[in-house]
């Protein structure tokens, strides 16, 4: 991403890309992922098949580890036109470590003032989780155009229709927390914007095909 671009301008190209495709899958590396050679870790065989499945949008979480920007760059390196985020920054040490690495965006699941504050001085997109009305609308007059409800499971398909009538506008909003493959097109018509899915995705042959027959 090119240093000049303010927050808003990252919003709104995420905004986009997530039109164009609205899933996220989110990775979480295991310590193997982070101390051994990254082409030979079950985190880059992952990758390559979510990239050969046709995925754009995957989130490597945030780990407080001396390695874990090293692996940032190994997986740009490998796959440079992914659209790569980063999930789990609860910390200004996680959001820094985004900053520094440019990346294009970055997801929490809280609500934190402070973050926000920092992303924003930074011009840094960072996605806040939210779950109540109140928390939507603080994220909204804080300057966050795009939001993740989480855990969505919890709050149900129908959430979104019933906060959208009384609070009107609402922003992007992202499902994350519990969902699978399934719910991909049952969340969407529901009204939420994309949908973020965990490793799981790729736990079963069954789910494999799911998602190849989603993206097709």
């Amino acid at each position: 991403m090119c240093e000049l671009l303010s927050t808003s301008d990252r919003q709104q190209w995420l905004m986009a890309s997530l039109r164009r495709q609205p899933l996220i899958i989110v990775l979480r590396p295991r310590e193997s992922d982070l101390l051994g050679p990254f082409l030979q870790s079950l985190l880059c065989q992952r990758l390559d098949q979510l990239v050969d499945l046709g995925v754009q949008h995957i989130e490597i979480a945030w780990v407080d580890h001396a390695r874990w920007s090293a692996l940032i760059e190994a997986i740009r390196l490998r796959h440079p036109t992914l659209q790569l985020g980063v999930a789990s920054v609860t910390s200004q040490r996680g959001l820094q470590a985004v900053i520094d690495l440019d990346l294009p965006y970055a997801m929490s699941p809280l609500l934190d003032q402070g973050l926000v504050s920092m992303a924003h001085q930074h011009q840094c997109c960072l996605v806040p989780g939210v779950m109540t009305p109140t928390e939507i609308r603080q994220a909204w007059v804080l300057g966050c155009h795009v939001v993740k409800l989480f855990p969505a499971v919890v709050l149900g398909l129908d959430y979104y229709r019933q906060i959208s009538a009384p609070m009107g506008d609402l922003p992007f909003m992202i499902a994350a927390g519990g969902l699978s493959v399934a719910d991909l097109d049952p969340w969407l018509s529901a009204g939420y914007d994309a949908i973020a899915l965990g490793r799981a995705v790729l736990s079963t042959t069954d789910a494999i095909a799911e998602l190849r027959d989603w993206l097709m």
